[in-house]
């Protein structure tokens, strides 16, 4: 059984496309989406009546909550740049998602980590910058979850790791973002270092769980374009070249 793992796609409908364009030309033909979704200055309504259609199986990321619950004057630029143009049916959809997701058995899916939306799981943010978490922080923060395999997004950065006791994480890294800057909880930022939509297809088998990380090529120069159009450089050079 073949799951294309999804996340972060911030209303990046030709990313978006394209790693369905990919997943389908794999013959994969269940998907799962793990938040953060429509937030930026690209095509959040192209983005979600794609999605809606599908009607793929689909958590809630950060953006998805403050998108429902803060007050437009208290919003971040992309998720105040998103909100007018939303219709009540996209906010009756994003509404009606669930924060965290057992989809199987011995598969979980969380945004950021299981206890917050806002948490990295694989990553840890200090005052010098980020850095790859150790595994006993990404134990601790998966206390409680003894799914073999666990999902999660949030970062916008690919990455498997398996820990001592057999289970593993799997980040697909962003669909639509592949770089950002953060002040949560100190200056930060988040890189893959290449403009490609990402995306992850894990598999289970005789053996257990195996994950791939998939870079996918697409037209990120017009989407770099169009947040150019729209008065976001920052989005401009990540959409281009994967570096904040």
């Amino acid at each position: 059984m073949q799951i294309a793992v999804l996340s972060d796609i911030h209303g990046n409908v030709r990313a978006l496309d394209a790693v369905l364009a990919d997943a389908e030309r794999r013959g994969i033909g269940r998907i799962v989406n793990l938040g953060d979704i429509l937030s930026g200055p690209l095509d959040p309504v192209g983005t979600a009546d794609r999605l809606m259609a599908l009607n793929l199986e689909t958590i809630r990321g950060n953006h998805e909550r403050q998108l429902l619950n803060l007050p437009t004057e208290r919003m971040g630029l992309s998720d105040a740049a998103t909100i007018g143009r939303l219709e009540p049916r996209h906010l009756e959809w994003l509404a009606a998602l669930p924060e965290t997701l057992w989809l199987e058995h011995d598969l979980y899916a969380c945004h950021g980590s299981p206890a917050s939306d806002l948490e990295y799981l694989l990553e840890t943010v200090e005052p010098e910058g980020c850095r790859p978490a150790r595994e006993d922080e990404v134990a601790a923060r998966l206390s409680g979850i003894d799914a073999p395999m666990i999902l999660c997004g949030h970062t916008h950065l690919p990455r498997h790791l398996r820990l001592a006791d057999g289970r593993q994480v799997v980040n697909p890294g962003s669909v639509g973002l592949p770089a950002y800057a953060d002040d949560h909880p100190f200056a930060h930022v988040m890189e893959s270092g290449t403009p490609h939509a990402r995306y992850a297809v894990i598999e289970r088998g005789a053996e257990g769980w195996s994950a791939e990380l998939i870079p996918v090529a697409y037209d990120w120069q017009a989407a770099a374009d169009d947040a150019s159009a729209a008065r976001r450089e920052d989005w401009a050079r990540a959409l281009a070249t994967g570096f904040a």
